[in-house]
């Protein structure tokens, strides 16, 4: 999380800090249309500079994975990158109306307009002649842009119309980097403000043309075939077994894939709940019943059927020098601790006297199955490490006081959670008033991908 704030008030700041070196003029202005015209350049280079670093994004880049701390971090990045589109469009639409309103309602008076002074170079000429087509189609783009991100911010539209709404932003992306171009003070581009604009438009204007032509993440997709499916009632969740066909690059235990079983709701996010074996190309995704599309899995989804499966990304993969480590599931973030228990057991069988780690697993759950939990029990005894599980109406809530009874040398312990954000955040508030360092101990994964 430290990582990406740094980089989202980074983004900010340098954009800020460029504008005022190209447009000092702005501490001059001693109107309110002499400072509109200032603050329309501003908050339309902060909405298209935001939104085209949010375009690259999705593209799902493997370069700065590790940086930003996982793929469920860099999304967290989008999103927030998203939400600062809407609020800067929305003030850049305010500076350009507001004052007109104003002049209507006699608050403000209209200033006298001079002559405008000829335009010798011809580029100039040229932009200033695209000027009304590029006011009028920037309004409407402005417009499905604002409709476009409320459908992504509100989960209780089906995820299948969020996937297919969603790529619309790229349209309305090259309308906005078409506004962009002629409207910008051309006096812009002849600075670092305008070469920094210029590289954030080509890489979004790229981004969004991979987008449409659905091209993301293309040569990382391999197709496969479900060979077994297991269905846990209790806990409303589906086990897919997949046999993967050659080009799987192999995973870590903890990350995640993209997998599409139907081309019309796109690709969903699952974490990985197998080891990888190069011998057995498989991979395993547990799914719980949550929303529109999950419920559905376990009717449409049938042994032989093909599937598309893409990654792997993520960086919750446990590595650390800690001499114990603390794993917290809940709910169905049990999963990714399934896959390091079965890795581990799979070590220890190759390599029975290597050293090992000290690892407790937390495993809380509102819902109960006993086939489930017979099958993670066995998992833990495999991979030697010590189990404990909290059913909600038996055994009350997990805190962070009955950690530390169970873990008296927690201190040394290094944390692992994966469940729902709010649960996760409670508990590293609670680790980070008794002293515990959770920038560098506490790793939480953030699966919200929308």
């Amino acid at each position: 999380m430290k990582n990406i704030k740094l980089v989202f008030w980074g983004i900010l700041a340098l954009i800020t800090l460029l504008w005022i070196a190209a447009d000092p003029a702005v501490f001059e202005a001693r109107s309110v249309f002499v400072l509109r015209n200032f603050m329309m350049q501003y908050s339309g280079l902060l909405a298209i500079g935001v939104m085209s670093i949010a375009m690259v994004l999705a593209l799902r880049p493997r370069w700065p994975e590790q940086r930003l701390g996982g793929l469920d971090k860099m999304y967290r990045l989008h999103k927030w990158l998203g939400i600062s589109a809407l609020i800067f469009a929305v003030v850049h639409w305010l500076w350009s109306e507001a004052p007109k309103w104003a002049v209507g309602f006699g608050l403000l008076a209209r200033p006298a307009r001079g002559a405008r002074a000829e335009l010798a170079n011809p580029v100039e000429q040229f932009l200033a002649g695209l000027r009304g087509p590029a006011e009028g189609l920037g309004e409407w783009a402005f417009y499905a842009t604002v409709l476009l991100i409320v459908v992504a911010l509100v989960p209780l539209i089906p995820y299948r119309l969020f996937y297919k709404s969603h790529r619309l932003l790229a349209v309305a992306y090259l309308v906005l980097a078409f506004h962009t171009v002629v409207l910008t003070s051309f006096d812009y581009w002849m600075t670092p403000l305008g070469i920094a604009l210029a590289l954030m438009l080509a890489s979004g204007i790229y981004a969004a043309v991979v987008v449409l032509f659905r091209r993301v993440a293309h040569e990382r997709q391999v197709e496969g075939e479900i060979v077994e499916l297991t269905s846990f009632p209790g806990v409303r969740a589906l086990e897919s077994r997949i046999k993967l066909q050659p080009g799987w690059p192999g995973h870590q235990p903890g990350q995640f894939a993209f997998a599409t079983s139907d081309g019309q709701e796109g690709a969903h996010p699952y974490t990985i709940a197998s080891a990888w074996d190069p011998s057995n190309p498989e991979i395993t995704f547990i799914v719980k019943a949550l929303g529109d599309h999950t419920k559905r899995l376990a009717e449409t989804l049938r042994i032989g059927q093909k599937v598309k499966v893409e990654g792997p990304y993520g960086c919750f993969t446990f590595d650390d020098n800690a001499p114990r480590q603390i794993w917290i599931g809940g709910g169905i973030g049990i999963t990714p601790f399934i896959s390091r228990m079965k890795h581990l057991a799979h070590q220890r069988k190759q390599a029975p006297d290597a050293a090992r780690q000290i690892i407790d697993l937390f495993h809380t759950t509102a819902d109960l199955d006993e086939e489930a939990l017979a099958r993670l029990a066995a998992d833990a005894v495999d991979a030697d490490v010590r189990l404990h599980i909290l059913v909600d109406a038996k055994d009350g809530k997990l805190s962070g006081d009955r950690i530390r009874a169970e873990v008296p040398d927690w201190r040394t312990a290094s944390f692992w959670f994966c469940g729902p954000v709010g649960f996760g955040d409670a508990l590293r508030a609670d680790f980070a008033a008794q002293g515990l360092d959770i920038n560098a101990k506490f790793h939480q994964e953030l699966f919200g991908m929308r």
